[in-house]
């Protein structure tokens, strides 16, 4: 079966599809139409899709068709973590395990305001849900604010990809308005790199932000990572 060639990923509300990349130019016609005969597909309230960067617009047409819109253009990222050197821990890091929910809540979305990355169509309850629904019981190991003193400054929230054993992956990383534009990302991204490989045990990670995100850009540049594709992102809403 054609769905046995993509991952499928469940959260709040959401279904994605990834790993499109191995599929021919018909196999790629062929998941859209069965998603588009698939009830469960039909009724989930938001469905997207990772279209990799070999696909024809004769894809992109008949995902249009289907009712899919281009939300953002993505590129992905690898570090290798093996070989990675310690950095200097800059910034103090809270989990959940030690802090406050709703704390993290209001730190996450103070980050959110003003990204360059697309919008997200969750609110921040259901966004809490769909971590804690993908990741499991480990979500509370995920979700961390970073602190310079007393002051939260951002959020980080690195973890081991659902399904493998080894590759790391940072959710969502971002700082509040004011603490931006004053050489905060990078030390916090690489914090969070050695995250991935020290506590959550990562041998690599993977990446990716938008192509109008050139400040993330340039954090995955300094920090080592190199690129591996540029994927675009299609959606679908109820």
């Amino acid at each position: 079966m054609i769905y046995d060639k993509v991952k499928f990923v469940e959260g709040e509300k959401f279904i994605t599809i990834e790993e499109t990349g191995g599929l021919t130019e018909d196999e790629m016609l062929e998941l859209i139409r069965q998603l588009n005969e698939d009830e469960r597909m039909n009724e989930v309230p938001h469905l997207s899709l990772l279209l990799a960067d070999h696909f024809s617009e004769a894809v992109e047409d008949r995902l249009g068709d289907e009712g899919f819109v281009l939300h953002d253009e993505l590129m992905f990222v690898e570090r290798d973590l093996v070989n990675m050197n310690s950095v200097p821990q800059t910034y103090s890091i809270r989990s959940l395990r030690d802090g406050s929910a709703h704390e993290f809540k209001q730190v996450w979305e103070r980050c959110m305001q003003g990204s360059l990355n697309a919008v997200s169509y969750l609110n921040m309850d259901k966004q809490m849900r769909s971590v804690e629904k993908e990741l499991g019981p480990t979500y509370v190991d995920t979700c961390n604010i970073a602190y310079e003193g007393d002051q939260a400054i951002g959020v980080i929230m690195p973890h081991i990809e659902p399904g493998t054993k080894q590759e790391g992956r940072i959710f969502y990383f971002g700082l509040v308005p004011e603490a931006r534009g004053q050489k905060k990302s990078l030390p916090l991204y690489q914090q969070g790199l050695v995250l991935l490989k020290d506590h959550f045990g990562a041998t690599y990670s993977v990446g990716a932000t938008s192509v109008h995100n050139k400040p993330m850009q340039r954090v995955f540049e300094h920090a080592g990572c190199k690129l591996t594709s540029r994927i675009k992102l299609y959606k679908r809403s109820l």
